[in-house]
């Protein structure tokens, strides 16, 4: 008869295969339109570009917008620095001076995120088309060509975005979010095809600027607000779009430290949001029926499995010292030949063929990004990824919910 452990392991196992299988359904009718975009037609854009202390990276990040295969006159470059205590207004002036469509607004004190300054430039902006990049990030020169399409298609598409992945990875850390970097995008497009896009990250996003007015633009409480403005456009009835024919690189964090931090960030604000728009669940179409199910089992799925494995373990080592102790009192065998049995289990089969298929499915991702960034032939990178970097997220998950507990955290 199966214990309630069983029942759980199980449960476990098939949320794990039914969102593998559900991506491979997805998959495998649209393999062929991965890398399609709708041709666009030129019209003006206005990248918003809040920075803080971004003086080693901004100079790179400007020019890369420069670099842009779009009409000068068609594109200005808003830069909105949040008040940096290092020389990033410098650096930044003198491309202001250099080049005419490119401004600088300076905040007169710290706001402590990047709404605020983003939502200044949208709202000093002079275009229709509103791109969003980070001041470490550097888009590849056709991303307007192939991102714009969407937003002029269809009016019911309020962003775009695209795929980000990590700007030449050199330490170990680095290579092994590039990993997790191009798993995510493909993952990501796929969710696009069935129209649940719940991100549109700051790297690089497009979006329509009279959407952006019309929903109140970026909430400046949330820690995450590129994933908050998707969420509010979707209950408004709009819809965000991923392109994966073009990308952006971003710069990653070299440090556990750093990712821990940014992690921490990431996994606040998911859980902001998700507190924010829980009374949406099963209504307003796929945010409802599917983003904020998909969303929070995808959130909370790993410090399940953690909190499950650290019951066995803790359960198997307190048996294990009962049995020793009370064989040494009764002075009996502790250990038995015949004891020794390594006959697998239903469960050990379930969980190696989850196992298995992930990790196909991790490679099938990194075949379809085709990321030169990431060294295909280096599997050790790839199972680290798969069997202690993915471990050790839950931790950072916990972290993030006892700070949220205690109302401390900040950007």
């Amino acid at each position: 008869m199966a214990t309630w452990v069983d029942v759980i392991f199980f449960t476990y196992m098939f949320i794990g295969l039914y969102m593998l299988a559900l991506f491979l359904f997805i998959l495998i009718p649209n393999r062929n339109r991965l890398f399609d975009s709708p041709k666009g037609k030129v019209e003006g854009v206005s990248i918003v570009m809040p920075c803080y202390n971004e003086s080693e990276h901004i100079g790179k990040a400007i020019e890369s917008l420069l670099n842009l295969d779009w009409p000068k006159n068609k594109l200005e470059i808003i830069i909105v620095d949040d008040k940096s205590s290092d020389n990033s207004v410098e650096v930044i002036s003198k491309y202001v001076k250099k080049y005419p469509n490119v401004r600088l607004i300076v905040n007169e004190k710290n706001s402590g995120g990047a709404a605020e300054p983003t939502n200044k430039g949208v709202l000093a902006s002079r275009f229709d088309y509103i791109a969003v990049a980070d001041a470490d990030s550097t888009p590849s020169r056709d991303a307007l060509r192939k991102m714009i399409g969407f937003l002029q298609e269809d009016t019911k598409v309020g962003g775009v975005t695209c795929a980000v992945l990590a700007d030449h990875p050199k330490n170990f850390m680095q290579k092994v979010q590039a990993i997790e970097y191009s798993v995510i995008a493909f993952n990501r497009k796929l969710l696009d095809m069935v129209d649940a896009v719940y991100v549109t990250p700051g790297p690089f996003a497009l979006y329509r600027k009279k959407i952006l007015i019309e929903v109140g633009l970026f909430d400046k409480r949330n820690l995450t607000q590129d994933i908050e403005i998707v969420w509010r456009m979707l209950s408004y009835g709009y819809m965000a779009r991923m392109c994966l024919g073009t990308k952006v690189y971003s710069v990653t964090p070299k440090t556990f430290k750093g990712w821990w931090k940014q992690r921490l960030r990431w996994n606040i604000g998911g859980k902001q949001t998700l507190w924010k728009y829980k009374g949406l669940v099963f209504r307003k179409g796929m945010l409802g029926s599917f983003i904020i199910p998909f969303f929070s089992v995808s959130l909370f799925l790993g410090v399940f499995g953690l909190g499950l494995f650290f019951y066995l373990l803790s359960r198997r080592a307190l048996v294990s010292y009962l049995s020793t102790k009370y064989s040494i009192y009764a002075s009996s065998t502790i250990v038995r030949l015949q004891d020794l049995t390594f006959a697998p289990s239903i469960l050990n089969f379930f969980g190696l063929v989850l196992f298995i298929l992930g990790l196909s499915f991790t490679f099938l991702g990194l075949f379809v990004i085709n990321d030169t960034h990431v060294k295909k032939g280096n599997i050790f990178n790839i199972f680290f990824y798969l069997i202690i970097y993915l471990a050790i997220y839950p931790f950072n998950l916990i972290h993030s919910l006892y700070q949220m507990a205690r109302g401390k955290y900040s950007w």
